[in-house]
């Protein structure tokens, strides 16, 4: 797997959704609840620190002598510098285009406008990346008998120092910052507590499924609690034990019914050897019997005939059912022993050949003279002229194919060919297969590590394929 399809995997597993989702809602929520208490901490310690300026500069100017003649001169201006400024503030007195100096070397334009509007006016603004508070407000001159101050035109100008408040802002910034490092912390801890709890009953049932699903019908979950996890593990406990007992009687049941055929099938060959050697004399004298009677032997020798293959090939098929089947091995020439099978039937003038020279297999001959004759003789019965049987060999491998000219399988046929009893035409229900032919021969290609195979040709025709194995084949070998 490559490592993106492996994150993907893991991206969709349920311990990394849950693991996210408890993150994601734990950092949510102390981003949310650390940045609704900085911000307002943040406008709580400036907006004092306005109100503090703004109290200490109408203070100190009400304390402020009376003014001399006007316009005041520059010394003027210097000395109402002085008596408003201290350690924390810088004053700045302007009248007009003149100021006194120290403070801002500009004041904002639009604060400016503001104060000569008679307003108390304050801004922040940065002054060589630090930040400052500056206050504005317009000195009025008193009159007699408490009349409404008139404005003198001299503009105040306050200047106080932002860094001791960034500093604390900092601070809380840090503070929020280190409290979501925590709640994440947090949130993951309790995302791994949540899974183990959570996950470890999935994956054990997850276990146990996997069991179940490979035939361990013994497979059981533990029962945990009794939340709703515990019900589907004691929901997959009750599932398990009714189909652990339902395949057991079916096991019992399938294995009676192999033992039933076998016994029968076994129980039926001393009679039929019987009634074999009877129908043997009938056929010498079906000859000279008159009419109805010579028939009805015949009839009789063909059905016990049919009788016999059908009891030998159910024999043949509960060895396999059984595990006795065995393997007589012998080095064979393939396209001898194919001309042999082919010459005991009288079929070597029915079926073209195309044999390789000297190939020689291991394998059971008397189990390759049957698969061999089932395909042919399948071929002969359902098919068309040509029938062929071709064999070419390659690197580990051997094939044999069987082949005839006719119509072909039908496509619903193909998936089926090799089932035991199964006819392809309904109607051929008296024919003289029996049913079991292809799938006596296809186990008996697997008893040799093979297989066989079924397909149709183009343009026409059905072909049958043997595969076997050639463990000590060589390249030279290839045809």
């Amino acid at each position: 797997m490559n490592p993106a399809a492996r994150l993907l995997g893991e991206a969709r597993s349920l311990r990394t959704r849950l693991l996210l989702a408890f993150t994601l809602l734990g950092v949510s929520t102390a981003v949310l609840v650390a940045g609704v208490d900085y911000v307002q901490a943040r406008d709580v310690i400036l907006q004092k620190t306005q109100d503090t300026a703004v109290q200490t500069l109408t203070a100190r100017i009400e304390t402020l002598p009376g003014l001399g003649a006007t316009p005041p001169n520059q010394a003027e201006l210097e000395e109402i510098s002085g008596r408003l400024s201290d350690r924390d503030d810088t004053a700045i007195a302007v009248y007009r285009d003149r100021r006194s100096a120290g403070g801002l070397d500009t004041l904002p334009p639009e604060l400016r406008a503001a104060v000569r509007e008679g307003n108390v006016v304050w801004q922040r603004v940065s002054v060589a990346g630090h930040p400052v508070l500056v206050i504005g407000t317009q000195l009025r001159l008193t009159r007699p008998g408490g009349a409404t101050p008139l404005p003198s035109g001299l503009e105040i100008y306050s200047v106080r120092s932002l860094d001791p408040e960034q500093l604390s802002i900092g601070r809380l910034a840090a503070r929020a910052w280190l409290t979501g490092a925590v709640a994440l912390i947090f949130a993951v801890l309790l995302a791994l507590l949540a899974g183990r709890g959570v996950l470890g009953p999935v994956r054990e049932l997850r276990r146990a499924t996997n069991r179940l699903g490979k035939g361990d019908l013994t497979a059981r979950a533990r029962v945990r609690g009794t939340d709703e996890l515990a019900d589907v593990a004691r929901t997959f406990n009750n599932t398990a034990e009714m189909l652990e007992r339902h395949v057991g009687d079916l096991r019992r049941m399938e294995s009676e019914a192999r033992r039933f055929v076998a016994d029968v099938s076994h129980e039926l060959r001393t009679p039929l050897a019987a009634m074999t050697a009877v129908t043997d004399v009938l056929d010498d004298e079906a000859q000279r019997l008159p009419g109805d009677a010579g028939r009805a032997a015949r009839l009789v020798s063909e059905e016990t005939h049919k009788l016999t293959r059908l009891v030998n090939d159910l024999i043949e098929v509960s060895r396999f059912d059984t595990g006795t089947a065995t393997l007589v091995l012998d080095d064979v020439d393939v396209a001898e022993a194919i001309r042999a099978t082919l010459r005991a039937r009288g079929w070597s003038d029915d079926v073209e050949t195309d044999l390789p020279v000297g190939v020689v297999v291991r394998l059971d001959p008397r189990r390759l003279d049957m698969i061999i004759a089932n395909l042919v003789s399948n071929a002969l019965r359902h098919g068309e002229p040509p029938v062929s049987v071709r064999a070419h060999g390659r690197p580990g491998r051997l094939d044999i194919e069987v082949s005839d000219g006719g119509p072909g399988l039908a496509p619903d046929v193909l998936p089926q060919v090799f089932d035991r009893f199964y006819k392809a035409d309904t109607a051929r229900a008296r024919s003289e297969g029996s049913g079991l032919g292809l799938a006596i021969a296809r186990e008996n290609a697997r008893l040799h590590r093979g297989d066989l195979t079924a397909a149709n040709r183009s343009p026409a025709g059905a072909a049958f394929t043997l595969h076997l194995p050639r463990p000590d084949s060589e390249p030279g070998d290839v045809r």
